[in-house]
């Protein structure tokens, strides 16, 4: 270590000089992905990029106002999502995961439901889901998940459950990583051994600016050891190395041994959102150049090479996955608004005098309930 100046004391020095770190633990070994289990992701992967594909459409139409697309993510999500345990941990998302949303069976049209503006957040119970409301504040849900999973920790009493504690995994993005939010969650969560999974979709661009610009160094990953939290780095594109991985990183959680990092190197194709232009900070070209083979399709290669499934089998759950974007869309489309009351009914337990009037006055000047 560099010590920089010479008026270190004798204090300082002892404390410089206490004893050594231990080396970070590596992540447990799992079992394989089955053949089984490749098709699940498949199903759910091939209905997810249905959805976001449609979705994008509906904006276009007017029937959302607004969307911020997952196209080439699906391994990321499905995969990382799979890995976790609905009836007991807890999913944080940020306002991109429909595909983590949909492996925890939230219903689509619920979901979609914020991104029509009937609802902030979402209309689905997040306590029966485990599915937290969508986060729009960036980097806003790691401290959310953090928190849930500081208080397994305390429920347990120092003492581990028989079956281990429940995990929390919360989802940023390589722009998020940037934010002093994610500091102070991995620091707080490696400090207190909080049992919660940093998912890191690094997509290649925090909006406009390439990760190259925005990360120092290149790896989120990389970041782990100075919080004294294991991570691993794995291909976002591959959904069964995605899965595996996460697996690894939540068992490493429920066991007691804190947090755990897992950085997905994937890419964003297409726009941030549907009121970006990714045309004016890259071209078409480097898109595809960059963006490396379609995780939908390397998977289905993936399962046909292994004969984990048929073709028919493949078209099934392609043509499923069509018919359900086509119930979201009309379930999307017969959202009514909600009462606009709930503004002031939703905000405190008892509401206050000063929100009493103003709801008065509210009524009163746009004589709607």
């Amino acid at each position: 270590m560099q010590t920089l100046g010479t008026r270190t004391t004798a204090a300082g020095r002892a404390g410089l000089a206490g004893a050594p770190r231990e080396p970070l633990a590596e992540l447990p070994a799992v079992a394989p992905v089955a053949p089984n289990e490749l098709v699940e992701l498949y199903r759910l992967m091939t209905s997810v990029r249905q959805l976001d594909v449609a979705a994008i459409s509906w904006q276009r139409q007017g029937i959302l106002p607004a969307y911020a697309p997952e196209l080439g993510q699906e391994a990321a999500q499905v995969g990382s999502a799979l890995a976790l345990d609905p009836s007991r941990d807890f999913a944080f998302p940020t306002y991109r995961e429909l595909g983590v949303a949909r492996a925890f069976g939230v219903d689509m049209v619920e979901y979609m439901s914020t991104h029509k503006a009937t609802w902030h957040g979402g209309l689905w119970d997040a306590a029966t889901t485990h599915v937290a409301p969508i986060q729009a504040v960036v980097a806003g849900s790691v401290l959310h998940a953090v928190g849930w999973a500081h208080g397994q920790t305390l429920e347990a009493h120092g003492e581990l459950p028989a079956q281990g504690l429940a995990v929390a995994i919360t989802y940023l993005g390589d722009g998020a990583s940037s934010q002093g939010d994610v500091h102070e969650a991995m620091n707080f969560a490696g400090v207190f051994k909080a049992p919660v999974v940093f998912f890191v979709q690094n997509n290649g661009w925090a909006i406009s600016v390439p990760t190259e610009k925005q990360v120092a160094g290149g790896s989120v990953a990389a970041r782990g050891a100075g919080y004294g939290i294991p991570a691993v780095q794995v291909d976002g594109n591959d959904a069964a190395a995605v899965l595996e991985a996460t697996r690894r990183a939540v068992a490493h959680a429920r066991s007691g041994h804190g947090p755990a990092i897992v950085e997905a190197m994937t890419y964003r194709r297409g726009p941030h959102a549907t009121s970006d232009d990714p045309g004016r900070y890259r071209t078409l070209d480097e898109e595809r150049e960059d963006a490396g083979q379609d995780p939908l399709a390397r998977l289905r290669e993936l399962i046909l090479a292994e004969g984990a499934a048929t073709e028919e089998i493949l078209a099934e759950a392609d043509a499923a996955g069509a018919a359900e974007a086509e119930r979201v869309r009309l379930g999307v489309i017969a959202l009514g608004p909600r009462r606009g009351a709930e503004m002031f009914d939703l905000v405190f337990q008892e509401p206050t005098d000063e929100l009493l009037r103003q709801k008065a006055n509210w009524r009163e000047e746009s004589e709607h309930e």
